[in-house]
């Protein structure tokens, strides 16, 4: 059991029963699929709207970071803050945990919250994310992966925006069963209206509020909390798709590219463990461990587990954890207490759905 989700009730979910059904039934793991052959000649065609779009953003980001430090009121700079851990947590716990992987169930109350901070992270709307990610995890480090680290670190990190989709891409895309997106009426509703809902999430309001409510400077205001903060979660995010597949132990895998970062965990909010998440793509926390200092996102879900917003929360067993890491990993995996006689015996022999309850 992990920190701070001590008093969050269980439901014991056995390993026979759940393991093959939860690896079968997302169509996000990787290691069951053998990768697209290539099909045809591909030649790299540059987006040249995006780099003009991403050169001034940066230009900009950066203007905003000085102002930040030299001229910004102290409230802009706080707001900034807040904005980022909110577009933070609308990739997270949102496009991420919830709706790509399906690794927890939300009430319709804290889908709207997400669906909002989604829009204020304008990262493409949930629709789009989350097929460009659940084939991102079917076919790792192919062509068909939309940001394939076997291509450099540039192209992983934010070349990929640059130029067009490698034809394998869009055709594996088509092939990754939505189903469950479509039916999600929150979700249809950000894709029917997302050019309304991102400009006004990401970039209006964060910048109106602070003229409006403290006198900041609408060069201020438009330069630290709209483009900088956006800006520096993207890179958060991109590390992940980047340094998080070329640096860094693999405690549970050694055969694939994604590693254990901390400081991408820190930097995107407890999304740096990525060996372990590509083991367990369906764990909720996407880490063995539930550190909120370095995954402050599995806070947010069980803080709103403990209130019953969310629930089924899905994690492994320290138990098949440890099968896996004894026949895969590369040998860093520390011991935390496996051997340990103090563990009652079914804390270690079950995989568990936290606060398990029905719609």
């Amino acid at each position: 059991m992990t920190p701070g989700m001590a008093s969050i009730p269980t439901g014991v979910l056995t390993e026979d029963d759940s393991i093959d059904q939860f690896e079968t039934s997302l169509p996000n793991n990787h290691e069951q699929i053998t990768p697209p052959k290539p099909t045809r000649e591909y030649k790299i065609t540059l987006v040249w709207r995006n780099i003009i779009l991403f050169s001034y953003l940066h230009l900009a980001a950066l203007y905003g970071a000085y102002l930040a430090l030299t001229s910004a009121k102290l409230l802009t700079n706080i707001w900034a803050v807040l904005l980022f851990f909110a577009n933070g947590l609308g990739v997270t716990a949102g496009a991420h945990r919830l709706w790509t992987h399906r690794s927890y169930k939300a009430k319709w109350p804290l889908r709207v919250i997400l669906i909002i901070f989604n829009s204020i992270a304008f990262q493409n709307h949930v629709y789009e994310w989350a097929r460009d990610h659940r084939v991102h995890h079917k076919y790792s480090e192919t062509n068909a992966d939309p940001h394939n680290a076997k291509r450099g670190f540039f192209f992983s990190h934010m070349g990929w925006l640059f130029c067009r989709k490698h034809p394998d891409v869009i055709e594996k895309g088509k092939e990754i069963d939505l189903s469950d997106l479509e039916q999600d009426p929150i979700v249809a509703f950000q894709k029917k209206y997302y050019s309304i809902m991102m400009p006004l999430f990401c970039f209006i309001i964060p910048a109106v509020v602070p003229v409006y409510f403290w006198g900041e400077s609408w060069l201020n205001a438009w330069c630290i909390p709209a483009l900088f903060r956006y800006t520096l979660y993207l890179h958060a995010t991109w590390l992940v798709n980047s340094a998080a597949h070329m640096w860094g132990d693999k405690p549970y895998d050694k055969y694939i590219n994604p590693c254990e970062n901390k400081a991408v965990a820190f930097a995107c909010l407890g999304e740096g463990w990525h060996n372990y998440h590509h083991v367990f793509p369906w764990d909720y926390k996407t880490a063995e461990l539930g550190d909120y200092m370095l995954n402050p996102s599995t806070a947010f879900i069980d803080f709103f587990a403990k209130i019953g917003w969310a629930y089924d929360l899905k994690t492994p067993s320290a138990e098949m954890i440890k099968k896996r890491v004894n026949r895969t990993g590369d040998g860093s995996h520390p011991v935390w207490g496996w051997d340990d006689k103090d563990i009652p015996k079914q804390d270690i022999d079950t995989a568990v759905v936290i606060n398990k309850k029905g719609d």
